[in-house]
């Protein structure tokens, strides 16, 4: 087994969440600008000047980035690609992201002093597919979601100096490998040029037709049965952690979700963190990761198929909804001064609110005017405000979203610190998608 310890690889949608990510974990990162990358909307929030800036604040901490060139251009579109892949050059990332062969190529003649990471588009899933690459100079497979460990094992035993980067966490497609062309032939949204509109998670309602007679029948169901055909819950192997690192063939494990929530970014990380040193620790236990990722918005989750066989499951998919689930909501975000919070959701003076605070964190207790920070027998820390202060020392009554003053807090919390509540909406927790995390 490999004595180094696994990378955590978490997504990067802007620079804040990239911060967080760092802050929360991850050993990793990878994102970028929207030019040639599959997630266009996320990368609309990068520029090259904040993306060159996180790239520095990583390499600062001893972390990487990896840029994704992970698209697929058309021939009107190689000239810019070619300068593209200079630009991003430039920034120095740790690699580039490449679905591609001809990109892989291209990749290998502009910039070949940065390593070439394969896409999942790739969709590697034997080392007959991963040879090919690695004599192309790939030196990483990021593999297809519906490999098997056992799959990826074999592939290392072929090539050992390949690394092998697979997904634990996070949206799946119901497509192979996120092969998908439905939201380009219904929406006009290609999913593999970085604009899925996720008609997938759509409602549909069935007909039944029979061409000979033109007759058209919608077909009754169950409420709530059966109607979201297409959507698939969210990959979650956080209790498989332990099985694989203890194969000893994967180099990294990889989160998905650059356009999900600040909250997201923060969890995920967290919570395969502490497996990953956990397992390394001898302490390994499941029941911590779920309760934490629990807290932020699913469709319900699945192991997928690197533990079992795609024929073996029967729990992949959600047919009653589409919304996401979350049992929190989060309430506030620390400023980079540690002395007061953005507000994301409300608050009230006299509510007692959770503190979730970055890996390893320092937080003292206190109490004074504005409000006191404590610890529970349950060993987490929480806030309760006496007062409801801006930094201008104006009271308010409460404070919610939108209100654009930082509030003062009664200590310093660290930075990106995130104030979380139990969401409860008139009886009922926050499981119809009004959440914010």
């Amino acid at each position: 087994m490999n004595n180094e310890k696994v990378e955590l690889l978490s997504p990067a949608g802007n620079l804040e969440k990239l911060k967080i990510a760092f802050k929360y974990g991850a050993d990793a990162v990878y994102g970028g600008v929207s030019h040639f990358s599959l997630r266009i909307r996320s990368g609309k929030e990068f520029t090259f000047e904040t993306f060159k800036e996180g790239i520095e604040y990583a390499h600062a901490r001893g972390k990487k980035v990896y840029a994704t060139i992970n698209g697929f251009p058309f021939n009107s579109q190689i000239d810019l690609l070619k300068k593209h892949i200079l630009n991003m050059a430039e920034l120095k990332p740790d690699a580039l992201i490449v679905a591609a062969p001809g990109v892989v190529r291209l990749c290998r003649e502009l910039a070949p002093e940065i390593p070439i990471h394969l896409s999942t588009q790739a969709n590697v899933m034997n080392y007959l597919d991963a040879q090919v690459y690695y004599d192309m100079g790939v030196r990483r497979i990021i593999a297809a979601r519906e490999i098997s460990l056992k799959d990826v094992s074999e592939i290392k035993k072929h090539l050992p100096d390949m690394e092998i980067e697979i997904f634990v966490h996070g949206s799946m497609c119901f497509a192979y490998s996120g092969r998908c062309l439905v939201s380009a032939v219904q929406m006009g949204r290609v999913p593999n040029r970085g604009s899925c509109a996720n008609d997938c998670r759509f409602e549909y309602t069935l007909y039944a037709a029979n061409e000979d007679h033109s007759s058209l029948f919608r077909l009754e169901e169950e409420p709530g049965v059966g109607t979201y055909i297409f959507n698939a819950k969210d990959m979650n192997l956080a209790s498989h952690v332990d099985e694989i690192l203890a194969a000893g063939t994967v180099d990294s494990i990889k989160i998905e979700g650059r356009t999900k929530s600040p909250y997201y970014a923060a969890v995920t990380a967290f919570a395969y963190r502490s497996a990953i040193d956990d397992f390394y620790a001898e302490r390994f236990d499941a029941s911590k990761y779920q309760h934490e990722l629990a807290t932020t918005k699913n469709r319900g989750f699945t192991d997928a198929y690197l533990i079992h066989k795609p024929f073996e499951k029967n729990d992949t998919q959600n047919y009653e909804y589409a919304l996401s689930k979350g049992s929190y909501e989060v309430s506030g975000l620390v400023t980079e001064d540690e002395n007061h919070f953005m507000c994301k959701y409300k608050t009230y003076p006299n509510e007692e609110t959770e503190i979730f605070a970055p890996l390893n964190s320092t937080i003292e207790e206190c109490e004074n005017d504005i409000g006191k920070i404590y610890k529970k027998d349950n060993g987490k820390y929480y806030v309760s405000f006496k007062k409801i202060l801006t930094e201008t020392n104006k009271e308010l009554e409460s404070v919610h979203s939108g209100n654009l003053n930082k509030i003062q807090l009664p200590g310093k919390l660290p930075y990106l610190t995130m104030l979380r509540v139990e969401c409860e909406i008139e009886g009922e927790s926050c499981a119809e998608g009004s959440c914010s995390n």
